[in-house]
């Protein structure tokens, strides 16, 4: 099945941004579909207002003549939490509102729904195959795997396509968060306590993602599949943080401090659940989207990592 028009979530984000343009580029009419007009939405796109607030009339209007939908918006994963009922806050942006949309698709013939998920679904540490079972340990991993499960429910009762994508980290031009101050840091020269971590991570870039859902929505038969998408490699912070300089052409110093070290010093300092995610393992076996769609990532995550930097550096004011 070739899609002709697809409408986009979330698509005046950091992914939708990558993959808004290369849908365009592979032929498709893109819908980007926004809660608000403040934020630009890549050329060459029709912008469409959507939101959860939005009555099942209004939502249904605007998927008239949509073939696919790819659902990025979300309420997304934040360490320090400041609604009041977190898991209400996360059932209500990424379960409720992303079954109502399903619907909404199903009732205007949509063809193909594309969810992307989180490798959150499975937890905070360890290392995971595809077939293993999700145990999320947080209210956002929760609230993916529990959409997860309503929408195969759905898809299986409607006969609407329904393939469900879990990124690990996404990283690219214009990342933000713990990445982007990562790469300040590498940057500046910083010397980092790192030298001793040896965990192992997956990350994704999100031009890889961007192909990755590309490839699903010019799948030629119906497909009702859950992925995990990575890029492949894995790597330690330590890693991460050589192959930073290296795009950088920066010297970095890595001193060797053990991670219980640096974990009980994060821990004195209210930072625990970040240092665990700097220095503990998640990584996970991604070979399904090559067995059933033939997908590999089109670049390396060296490529990747340089277009991050590349990309950190335009957007950095100029000295």
């Amino acid at each position: 099945m070739a899609a002709e028009t697809v409408l986009v979530t979330g698509a005046t984000g950091f992914v939708g941004h990558a993959l808004v343009p290369l849908l365009q580029r592979s032929n498709l009419r893109v819908l980007a579909a926004s809660r608000s007009d403040s934020k630009p939405i890549p050329a060459g796109a029709t912008r469409v207002r959507l939101s959860a607030v939005h009555t099942d009339d209004v939502i249904r209007d605007r998927l008239t003549g949509v073939s696919s939908v790819v659902h990025l918006a979300a309420r997304v994963h934040v360490l320090k939490d400041t609604a009041s009922d977190p898991v209400s806050a996360y059932r209500e942006a990424n379960v409720d509102a992303t079954l109502a949309l399903a619907r909404a698709a199903r009732e205007r013939g949509v063809q193909r729904f594309v969810f992307v998920s989180s490798v959150k679904v499975f937890g905070e540490q360890g290392h995971f195959r595809e077939t293993d079972r999700p145990l999320p340990v947080d209210p956002y991993g929760q609230s993916k795997l529990e959409a997860e499960l309503r929408l195969r429910q759905f898809g299986d009762t409607s006969g609407m396509d329904v393939v469900i994508v879990r990124p690990p980290l996404v990283y690219g031009p214009g990342v933000k968060a713990n990445f982007a101050a990562l790469m300040r840091l590498v940057a500046r020269g910083v010397p980092l306590p790192l030298g001793a971590v040896k965990n192992r991570r997956s990350y994704l870039a999100v031009d890889n993602l961007a192909d990755a859902i590309r490839a699903i929505l010019m799948h030629a038969t119906p497909i009702n599949d859950t992925f995990t998408i990575t890029d492949g490699v894995d790597l330690s912070t330590a890693e991460l943080v050589g192959q930073l300089a290296a795009a950088m052409g920066r010297r970095v110093v890595l001193i060797p401090v053990p991670p219980a070290m640096l974990l009980a010093a994060a821990t004195m300092i209210g930072r625990r659940a970040w240092a665990s995610r700097l220095l503990g393992s998640l990584s996970f076996e991604s070979g399904r989207a090559h067995r059933v769609l033939g997908w590999t990532p089109p670049i390396s995550i060296t490529t990747g990592l340089q277009r991050a930097v590349d990309g950190d550096l335009l957007a950095s004011p100029a000295p």
